[in-house]
This record gives C-alpha cells, structure tokens and sequence, in this order.
C-alpha cells in the first residue's frame, strides 16, 4: 500500500466515525426542564409570590417512611384546592400529578411503590380561595 492510499483510508475512516457519531447524538433523547420553559420563564413573578406567601404559612410536612413505601402529607389547614406534582428531572414522562380537592382530612397518605426509584422533586400548590402558594421538596427513592 502507498502513501496516497494509506491517506484516502485514513480520511475514509474518519468521515465514518463522524457519521456515526452525529447518527447517536441525534437519536440520544434529551428533556428539557419543561416544553414551554421561555412562556414559564416570563411569568415566574407569580411563582415567586406563591414561594413568599408560603413561607409565611405553616410549612407542609412531607414525610417519607421507606419501611412502608408511603408518603404523608399533613396539609395546610386553610387548603381550598391543591395539586401535588411529582417531577422527575431525569425522565419527564415518569411526571404525574395528584389533583386535591377542598376536604377536612389534614392528612393525605400516598403509596410510592409504583415510582421509579433515583431523585424526585415534590411539588405542592395549593390555594386558600385568596392566595396561592407553593413549596418544594427533594425526594430519593
């Protein structure tokens, strides 16, 4: 094999490997923190209100008991409305939301055996009927 052969094989192969690697990129799935995150984005003064108003509340006890596989939530006395959005960064198909409707019961039990174990963000809106507020906590399964 001469010089010009051993050249043409050489760029051959690279131009391979580029081709490959750009076809795994573009099959590789990325989320994004959320789909509409520049609409979200514009509107954040009012997240900002709900963190603020929250903190002046009673703060929402999240608990999580690993032997029984449950959380529990002790709810704000004042709860007019709520929704319990359990967010996973890593896959935001895993992400659902527990809708809560006005009730007397201070307390919601919900069974984590069906989450997928690794990190989640618990995140709790609710309403009195005059304020929203809202509150965050990490979870690991």
């Amino acid at each position: 094999m001469n010089w010009g052969k051993a050249i043409i094989l050489t760029f051959v192969l690279f131009a391979g490997f580029i081709g490959t690697m750009i076809y795994q990129m573009c099959r590789q799935h990325i989320d994004l923190v959320r789909d509409d995150y520049y609409q979200t984005e514009i509107a954040y003064q009012q997240q900002i209100n709900r963190i603020v108003h929250a903190s002046q509340q009673e703060p929402v006890a999240i608990d999580y008991q690993a032997d029984k596989q449950q959380l529990t939530f002790v709810l704000p006395t004042t709860l007019h409305n709520g929704e319990i959005h359990f967010y996973r960064p890593s896959d935001n198909r895993m992400d659902f939301s527990v809708h809560l409707p006005a009730s007397h019961v201070s307390r919601q039990v919900m069974s984590t055996a069906r989450l997928a174990r690794g990190y989640w963000r618990i995140q709790f809106t609710w309403s009195d009927g005059h304020r929203d507020y809202y509150t965050e906590q990490k979870l690991s399964l």
